[in-house]
């Protein structure tokens, strides 16, 4: 059984489907990359599996360690082990770097996990986690506070972005540290160089799973091939 199985879900905004008839599994301590170009739904899967506040499938079900968490609340399915590094990260004013990695758990050593994503501890432990910080070190430290929760799964909504001096080789070091203390991992990127990084990779196209495989097949597909569910070039539709 799968850590985590999307099992044909859709989602609807008004008049408009976003997510159509998906399905998606991850197993343990698996880094899953998700492919696609902006506006193909994937971020709005992430906010579907999190349970994100206004996003709940209209049809289908997400089984997550064997269990049904589809009518769950955001904070159920953090209990769970279900944890998102969002996009943008969010700011926190009056509270200090080392506070907020050790929220969770107190006995934890903050420094390790800044060390992780490449920052020195000593000049930020007693920063705030606020506007005085540039977007790169806010996600650097957000990545750092996803990595002290040590989840069952993270979903890291482009990792890569505004991160600033940080290299291809560091992110990619970053996501596979969480393969190493036992987290899966579904990462959204559009970036077939992170993408190359994961255990397996999927392709979506206009809220659908279009093509699933090994990395260099989904990004080889993601590049090259003739998209059957969207008419243009940049995936592929495997279906039967």
């Amino acid at each position: 059984m799968a850590l985590l199985d999307i099992n044909h879900i859709s989602y609807q905004a008004g008049t408009v489907r976003i997510i159509d008839d998906l399905c998606l599994a991850i197993q343990d301590s698996e880094i899953h990359a998700l492919l696609g170009t902006n506006g193909t739904g994937k971020s709005t899967l992430a906010y579907l599996i999190v349970g994100c506040e206004g996003y709940r499938p209209t049809a289908g079900s997400i089984i997550f360690a064997g269990r049904d968490i589809t009518g769950l609340r955001i904070h159920d399915r953090a209990r769970l082990g279900i944890t998102m590094a969002w996009q943008e990260p969010v700011r926190f004013e009056g509270i200090a770097v080392a506070h907020y990695l050790t929220l969770r758990n107190k006995e934890l050593d903050p420094a390790l996990y800044l060390d992780m994503v490449g920052l020195q501890p000593a000049l930020y432990l007693d920063r705030m986690v606020d506007s005085s910080l540039s977007g790169g070190e806010r996600k650097r430290i957000e990545l750092a506070s996803i990595l002290a929760l040590q989840p069952k799964i993270a979903i890291l909504d482009e990792p890569d972005s505004g991160i600033d001096m940080l290299s291809t080789r560091d992110i990619i070091n970053v996501i596979n540290t969480f393969k190493k203390i036992g987290s899966a991992v579904l990462l959204i990127t559009h970036r077939e160089e992170i993408a190359l990084s994961a255990d397996r990779a999927s392709q979506i196209c206009n809220g659908r799973i279009a093509c699933s495989g090994t990395p260099q097949e989904v990004v080889a597909f993601y590049k090259a091939k003739h998209c059957l569910v969207c008419d243009n070039r940049g995936c592929i539709d495997v279906r039967p």
